[in-house]
């Protein structure tokens, strides 16, 4: 009897097949453009390397179609895209990151017939960049196939010729970078504080907690996006990393982040874990408690790191009034402040097995907002308290590692250099 094998080629090769531009013309009048969902019993999320056959572009398209299991992706067109943006115009543009300019723009169903009326953000890649093919499509099979009230939304993307785009849902507030430390604006207040807090926190929850879990790999202010209501959404998946699963203990890849956010031991060993991310949101909730940025060369040198100048004092309440930022001017309660700061700390610990889950913090932030709305509200008559975070166990079973080629990384690379020029 014969044998037949799936045909698959390696994610290497896929890069080097680009959806040309009449083949996006081709299948632009096929089923509204929509990349229709196609539910089955046994979904199993699609990755990188799951992608088939390069040698026809639009079969990717087809291998996500058939993984997705709440999404519809539209395919745009650069023309499209350019009449979305106004041609991409500086006026429009909201910001730039490591993948690329971001621009505002507006969709209706005269550029996408049938598609609700909206404001977008527009991604294009820096063809000059850091970043290429293999984060645009890293962040189409992962936020294609997610989906949560605090990831998001990817609508649709455009790959012509070398071009690279991704249309999400805008987002009003921008990222919290700019709300926390733009200048000459009025500090957030320590309820909208804790609140984006905890809505980052369910989104890092649900990715560590998914069936196939995922490793965010980049949690940073600048990657928390904000809508009118500061509820708070992770994007850029573009770093985004499959946790191991099964019998399978770990998996290979370049150690990537952003300097002052890396876990410790993800820095010195390329272990990998969920922990990282725990560590992470630890430098975050850091610089919400205090306003300051994670690492800062302009402050003195002794302060330039903020988690090795803060998280001494975090644990002593004589101390903790000097690490919250000062513009809250004392508009919060201190048993809160001195929970969020335990907290902080324990994220912060530098053995990752120290470190609480993901799910644990998101009860310890639910507890702050639980008592300081019950008290807002007068209707605390119960008393109810803060979780605690010491309550949490330490020793986590069957924890993986993922092993990283550490020499090889952008943090490591970032690290020598400073090192060479004496800093």
């Amino acid at each position: 009897m014969a044998v037949i094998k799936k045909k698959k080629t390696s994610l290497t090769s896929l890069f080097l097949g680009c959806y040309k531009a009449k083949n996006a013309r081709k299948y632009e009048g096929e089923e509204n453009s929509v990349m229709k969902i196609r539910t089955c019993p046994a979904f199993k999320r699609l990755s990188l390397s799951d992608i088939s056959d390069p040698s026809s572009p639009m079969s990717v398209m087809d291998d996500l179609s058939h993984s997705f299991t709440s999404q519809k992706l539209r395919l745009f067109t650069l023309s499209e895209l350019r009449v979305i943006t106004h041609n991409f115009s500086r006026s429009n543009m909201l910001g730039e990151g490591g993948f690329g300019p971001v621009y505002k723009g507006f969709i209706d169903d005269k550029v996408k017939p049938g598609i609700e009326a909206q404001p977008v953000a527009v991604k294009a890649l820096d063809l000059h960049g850091h970043q290429g093919h293999r984060e645009w499509l890293a962040e189409i099979i992962f936020l294609g196939q997610l989906s949560n009230k605090h990831l998001v939304k990817l609508i649709g993307f455009c790959c012509e010729e070398e071009q690279r785009v991704l249309v999400y849902e805008y987002m009003p507030r921008g990222s919290l970078e700019n709300q926390l430390f733009r200048r000459n604006s009025l500090a957030m207040a320590w309820g909208i504080r804790m609140k984006i807090a905890l809505g980052a926190a369910k989104g890092l929850a649900f990715l560590h907690e998914a069936e196939k879990p995922v490793i965010y790999r980049d949690f940073k202010t600048s990657n928390i996006l904000l809508d009118s209501d500061y509820n708070a959404k992770l994007s850029d998946f573009g770093l985004a990393k499959d946790g191991p699963e099964g019998e399978h203990t770990h998996v290979t890849t370049r150690v990537m982040g952003t300097q002052g956010y890396a876990a410790p031991e993800y820095i010195m060993t390329g272990h990998l874990t969920t922990m990282n991310d725990v560590y992470s949101f630890g430098v975050v909730l850091l610089e919400l408690i205090t306003g300051k940025r994670s690492m800062d060369n302009t402050r003195t040198r002794r302060e330039q790191s903020l988690v090795e100048w803060a998280r001494p004092m975090l644990r002593d309440q004589r101390k903790l009034e000097r690490v919250i930022d000062p513009r809250l001017e004392n508009q919060y309660k201190i048993e809160a402040a001195q929970v969020a700061a335990a907290l902080a700390y324990k994220c912060l610990s530098q053995h990752p097995k120290y470190r609480p889950t993901m799910c644990e913090v998101v009860k310890v932030l639910e507890s702050i907002q639980e008592v300081e709305i019950m008290e807002r509200d007068g209707n605390n008559k119960e008393g109810k308290k803060y979780v605690d975070i010491k309550k949490f166990r330490h020793q986590r079973k069957g924890q993986r590692l993922v092993n990283i080629a550490y020499s090889d990384s952008l943090v490591y690379k970032e690290s020598k250099a400073k090192q060479n020029n004496g800093v």
